[in-house]
C-alpha cells in the first residue's frame, strides 16, 4: 500500500473538525492513539448535543406540545438513520440503551432467561471483551447452563475447526466479537452465523469495535442480534443500540419495567408496548440520542471505504517501524485486523510505558483492556494499546515511534 491512499483524504481537514486534538498536554502537541476505548467527536456532534438543549431539550412520545414533538422527531430521525446504518428490516428493530454493555445485558436478562435452559450450551470467544462474558456467566449460574469458550491461536485468530467442534444441538447461542477491542482481529462472523444456525443457535455480535470501521449490514451478516456503541464511532457518551431481527425481539420480555414500555397499567396487570419501545423504559438519552445522528452523517460524507482504506494504511504503516524496535513484542498478529496494536516492549512493564508516553503528550491504553482471559491465554499482566482513527496521521505514528524507541532503550538498560 502506498502513500495514494492518504489522497482520498483530506486528513488535516478532517482534524480541524475535532476541537479537543488542538492542544497540549504536558507541553507536548496531543497525539490521541486511545480511540479504542472512545473516538473523538466532531464540531457537528458537539454542536448538535449544545443545539438540543439550548433549543428543544423536552421528554419525548408523551408530550403534545411544540417541543416535546421536536424531541421525539429528533430522536426518532436517529432510530431510522441508525437502522438505514446498519441495513435493518425495519426501524421498529433498533433499540437505544446506554452502550454496548447494556445492550448485552439486555439480551443476557430477557432473552436468557426465558429461552435458555439447564444443560444448554452457550458459545463465547477467548478474546472477549469482559462485558460478553460476565453477563452468560451470571446467567449460566443462575439457569445451569454451560458457557463453552472459542480457542484462539498464538495469532490471536478464533480456530475455526475448534468452534465447528463446539457446535452442538445443546447450543442456544453464540455471543461472538466482531473485532477484538485488544487485538484487533476481525472474526468471521457471517460464517460463524451460518454455521450456528444449521443447529438453531441464536448468534449475537458485540461490534462496538467494528461500528466505525467496517460496514454493518446486519441482513447480510443474518446475524440475529447486534450491539454497538456510539462514543466508539464519533458520537457521544452513554449512547447505545441493540438491534434484533423483529421475531426475536418479540419473543423476549422486556428489560427494564416503567414509563413508555407499557400501553395500559393497572393494579390487576399490565400490557406491554411495541417493540422497540417494549425495551425502553423510562426517560432516555435524549439528547446524545439526537447527537448520534450526526456522528453517523460524519461517518457517511467521508465514506467508510476511505475510513477503512486510510486506519489500515496507518496500522501497517505504524507495524512496520514498530518491529524495528528492538524488545517490540506484538500481541496479536491476526492476518485480518483493524487499526489496533497490543505490544509490550521486553523488560518494561506496559503501565511504565503508557505513563512515559503520556508525558510526551501521546494517550495511549494500558493494562489488560477488560479482556483478562485473553491475557491469561498470552500468559502476560498487560499490553500497551495503540489505536487509530480517521483523524490520526503518518507524522504522529513517526513522532511515537520515535519515543517509543527512546523510552525502550532508557528502560531497557
Amino acid at each position: 500500500m502506498s502513500n495514494d491512499v492518504l489522497a482520498h483524504l483530506d486528513v488535516e481537514k478532517i482534524r480541524k473538525q475535532f476541537p479537543v486534538l488542538h492542544q497540549e498536554v504536558n507541553g507536548k502537541p496531543l497525539i490521541y492513539f486511545d480511540n479504542a476505548a472512545t473516538s473523538q467527536k466532531p464540531k457537528v456532534v458537539i454542536d448538535a448535543l449544545s443545539n438540543y438543549y439550548e433549543r428543544i431539550n423536552s421528554n419525548i412520545h408523551r408530550g403534545i406540545h411544540t417541543l416535546a414533538e421536536r424531541a421525539t422527531s429528533a430522536f426518532e430521525d436517529t432510530r431510522k438513520k441508525v437502522s438505514e446504518f446498519l441495513n435493518a428490516n425495519e426501524v421498529a428493530e433498533i433499540i437505544f440503551t446506554k452502550g454496548t454493555t447494556e445492550s448485552i445485558n439486555l439480551v443476557a436478562s430477557s432473552f436468557g432467561r426465558k429461552f435458555i435452559e439447564e444443560g444448554d450450551e452457550i458459545l463465547i470467544s477467548h478474546m472477549e471483551h469482559h462485558s460478553n462474558i460476565v453477563p452468560w456467566q451470571m446467567l449460566c449460574e443462575e439457569k445451569g447452563a454451560i458457557l463453552k469458550v472459542i480457542p484462539i491461536n498464538e495469532k490471536g485468530e478464533v480456530i475455526y475447526d475448534e468452534y465447528l467442534a463446539l457446535l452442538s444441538d445443546k447450543t442456544k447461542l453464540v455471543s461472538i466479537v466482531y473485532v477484538s477491542n485488544t487485538l484487533g482481529t476481525i472474526n468471521p462472523v457471517k460464517e460463524m452465523a451460518a454455521d450456528a444456525h444449521k443447529f438453531g443457535a441464536k448468534v449475537l455480535v458485540d461490534a462496538a469495535q467494528a461500528a466505525s470501521h467496517l460496514n454493518l449490514d446486519v441482513q447480510d451478516l443474518d446475524c440475529d442480534l447486534l450491539a454497538f456503541s456510539a462514543h466508539k464511532a464519533y458520537g457521544p457518551t452513554g449512547t447505545g443500540v441493540l438491534y434484533g431481527k423483529r421475531e426475536i425481539l418479540e419473543s423476549m420480555p422486556p428489560y427494564q419495567g416503567g414509563g413508555e414500555m407499557i400501553k395500559d397499567v393497572s393494579f390487576s396487570g399490565t400490557t406491554y408496548n411495541e417493540i422497540p419501545y417494549k425495551f425502553e423504559a423510562g426517560t432516555p438519552n435524549i439528547g446524545e440520542v439526537v447527537a448520534f445522528d450526526s456522528a453517523i452523517d460524519f461517518i457517511q460524507e467521508i465514506g467508510k471505504e476511505k475510513i477503512a482504506a486510510h486506519e489500515d494504511y496507518l496500522l501497517e504503516y505504524a507495524n512496520e517501524r514498530l518491529n524495528k524496535i528492538e524488545g517490540f513484542v506484538p500481541v496479536g498478529t491476526a492476518e485480518n485486523k483493524v487499526s489496533v496494536i497490543s505490544f509490550n516492549i521486553e523488560g518494561v512493564h506496559p503501565f511504565d510505558l503508557g505513563m512515559m508516553l503520556d508525558a510526551k503528550g501521546i494517550a495511549v491504553r494500558t493494562g489488560h483492556h477488560c479482556t483478562q482471559p485473553l491475557m491469561d491465554r498470552f500468559e502476560i499482566e498487560g499490553t500497551a494499546r495503540a489505536s487509530f482513527a480517521v483523524y490520526n496521521t503518518t507524522q504522529e505514528i513517526d513522532q511515537f515511534v520515535e519515543y517509543l524507541t527512546s523510552i525502550a532503550k532508557t528502560l531497557r538498560k
